[in-house]
């Protein structure tokens, strides 16, 4: 009974030692799978097939071109073009059309091209990238907050802003969409970097800028009285237009509607182009103050 008591016991122990070996057999066959598919994988990465070759970009008619370069377009390409080079970790190339930096792109040009809002980037098959850029578009020029003078050009330096009422560039010759210059506040929870500030708001945002559609759309009604609006002054909750004919119009701000009724209700007794009004106020409902030079 001894004996064949012992002799289960063997063939169990040498059964048990054959499940283990066949068990190491298959971790090291997959280990080697794994370092196979491994190695082929970073071969695969590192073939010119998968790795991008050139860059278009698209958007940038109204963007300027560097000096001494061929263009905007080119300047962009050769930005992406120098994001990717090198590698991660040494083994995967940087322009991999499957491991690029995309975000380390798009908030670098953002970061070095204020006058761009917005950048989208495509894959094009396997070697290519498409870049589609939306440049902000200059809607008026802000020149400080201080009230502007009455005639003549602003003194100061100013700087372009756009829709959204960021100030992303210097006025310089920029064409903008509204002739006049606009005079307001920076908003001080979006006033951009910490150097931003009246002399140098480059990245700031005006303050009530969502306003700002209305109040420029007063502006352009009041051309159709007779005088177009050079200069607007918002401060205090409050409007000021400067005309060219030298009279000024004073609304609440957020109230363009009430203040334009207003004044067309009282144009027969008005006169905005022949500068005969020092001001006309139309700050208080239903009423029109006005003062005659």
């Amino acid at each position: 009974m001894l004996g064949r008591a012992s002799s289960a016991e063997r063939s169990i122990e040498r059964l048990a030692k054959r499940r283990r070996s066949r068990r190491r057999r298959v971790l090291f066959a997959f280990f080697v799978l794994c370092l196979v598919l491994l190695f082929a994988t970073v071969y695969g990465l590192r073939q010119s097939a998968v790795r991008i070759s050139h860059v278009e970009i698209f958007g940038l008619s109204a963007m300027p071109a560097h000096a001494g370069q061929a263009g905007a377009d080119a300047s962009l390409s050769r930005y992406v073009t120098d994001a990717m080079h090198g590698w991660y970790w040494g083994i995967i190339p940087r322009d991999s059309i499957f491991f690029f930096p995309e975000d380390g792109i798009r908030s670098g040009i953002l970061a070095a091209h204020r006058n761009i809002a917005a950048v989208s980037i495509f894959r094009n098959g396997f070697t290519g990238l498409s870049l589609k850029v939306d440049t902000r578009t200059p809607i008026a020029r802000w020149c400080g907050s201080a009230t502007p003078p009455q005639a003549g050009p602003p003194e100061e330096q100013c700087y372009v802003f756009d829709a959204s009422g960021f100030i992303y560039a210097a006025a310089s010759s920029t064409q903008t969409v509204n002739a006049f210059a606009v005079y307001a506040p920076l908003d001080p929870a979006r006033g951009g970097p910490p150097a931003a500030s009246e002399t140098e708001p480059l990245e700031a945002t005006i303050a009530d800028a969502e306003k700002l559609p209305a109040v420029f759309d007063f502006a352009r009604e009041l051309a159709t009285l007779g005088s177009p609006t050079t200069r607007i002054a918002i401060h205090d909750g409050e409007v000021n237009d400067y005309l060219a004919s030298g009279t000024r119009v004073t609304y609440v701000l957020g109230h363009e509607q009430d203040a334009f009724t207003a004044l067309v209700s009282a144009r027969e007794n008005l006169n905005l182009s022949d500068g005969s009004l020092e001001y006309v106020d139309l700050r208080f409902d239903g009423k029109v103050y006005v003062k005659r030079k």
